[in-house]
């Protein structure tokens, strides 16, 4: 049962989170607008996709990202307001423990904690899904890939010079299909190749098509063929940010295919796939982090304990990169990488709750 005093924190832990994530996404937005109004004004964006399309879909990616961030300052903030105006105090002195203070404290955190994991996992991958088009449509450059090579299912190699995403268009295409016993059974040759989007159909342009093997040996070139393939342009060349568009059990199949072929950016994608998780539960550690350090009065005022907190978070987003530098770049485990702050600020959490004032 909530006391008084637990819907007073809660309702001032939730009214300044939700107001500090109003003013910072409006900000964001602002700049955003700012800097893409002459690129949707040059490719006729209408104002309906732009909002809702992109804006809408624009607030809950950055939003959730972020919002361990800012359920951190909102903790320092509202907490230190409290501590400066003495009303921590009368809280301690009634004899309640420090823990009985904290209940509310995670209550919020563990309601804020559940919405950020199912929008991680169930609607922000299809909400990515409708942002990224929107990029791909009116705003994002073109990229290219270079010096392709991977091993796909069955002992099927496939090589390519170039990939330009403007075009569509694939250069110097090179399939060999290898038997178990490591020989050659098919080489295929094109000077370049245009798959059809969403489908295995493919246009190839100046090919050369050799079947070994006795006595069905044979060959076969030409200008332009329409072929089947087993794979689509998707399955070799995309954007590193398309996993974001995918849900926990598209990512699963993408990493193990992406394993089969050898792919180099299978840490990536993993990562991608535990911070959906590892993400959302920094709540608890950095609420418990900001509890601690901004429930002591301080001489300098409220800025004193925001400075501190501001550090912590700097701290934190430093250890974040550095771990999954480390999973992407030494072979560090991609699984550890992503839960390491989370332990580290955690331990250090329990510390500063210690030596708190109770």
């Amino acid at each position: 049962m909530l006391k008084i005093i637990d819907k007073y924190i809660i309702r001032k832990f939730l009214t300044t989170f939700f107001f500090m994530m109003g003013v910072i996404m409006l900000l964001s937005m602002v700049f955003d607008v700012s800097e893409r109004l002459g690129e949707f004004i040059d490719n006729r964006a209408p104002v309906s996709v732009i909002l809702f399309d992109y804006y809408l879909q624009f607030i809950l990616f950055y939003g959730n990202t972020f919002s361990p961030m800012i359920i951190f300052v909102s903790v320092i903030w509202f907490t230190a307001k409290m501590a400066q105006d003495s009303e921590i105090i009368p809280m301690l002195y009634s004899g309640r423990p420090f823990t009985r203070i904290m209940r509310p404290y995670m209550i919020a955190a563990t309601f804020l904690m559940l919405v950020s994991l199912f929008l991680n996992h169930w609607v922000l991958p299809r909400s990515n899904e409708v942002r990224l088009n929107f990029e791909e449509n009116y705003y994002r450059e073109s990229y290219t890939v270079e010096n392709y090579h991977a091993e796909f299912p069955g002992k099927r190699y496939v090589y390519y010079t170039s990939y330009i995403s403007e075009t569509n268009l694939i250069n110097g295409l090179v399939i060999e299909q290898w038997s178990e016993k490591g020989e050659l059974q098919h080489l295929l040759r094109a000077q370049t190749a245009q798959n059809k989007i969403g489908t295995k159909q493919w246009t190839l342009t100046d090919y050369y098509e050799r079947y070994v093997g006795t006595p069905n040996d044979r060959l076969e070139a030409g200008k332009k063929k329409d072929t089947i393939l087993s794979f689509k342009v998707e399955d070799m060349a995309m954007r590193d940010n398309r996993a974001e568009t995918m849900t926990y059990t598209e990512l699963k199949d993408f990493i193990r295919r992406e394993k089969e072929k050898g792919s180099g950016k299978v840490p990536s994608y993993e990562i991608e796939l535990y911070q959906r998780t590892s993400f959302p539960f920094a709540t608890y550690v950095l609420t418990l982090i900001g509890v601690a350090v901004a429930s002591r009065k301080s001489r300098g005022g409220i800025g004193v304990n925001i400075a501190i907190g501001l550090g912590f978070v700097f701290i934190y987003i430093f250890a974040m990169k550095v771990t999954t530098v480390a999973a992407i770049n030494v072979g560090f485990p991609t699984y550890i990488a992503v839960w390491v702050p989370n332990i580290l600020f955690g331990l250090v959490g329990l510390y500063l709750y210690k030596i708190a004032p109770k």
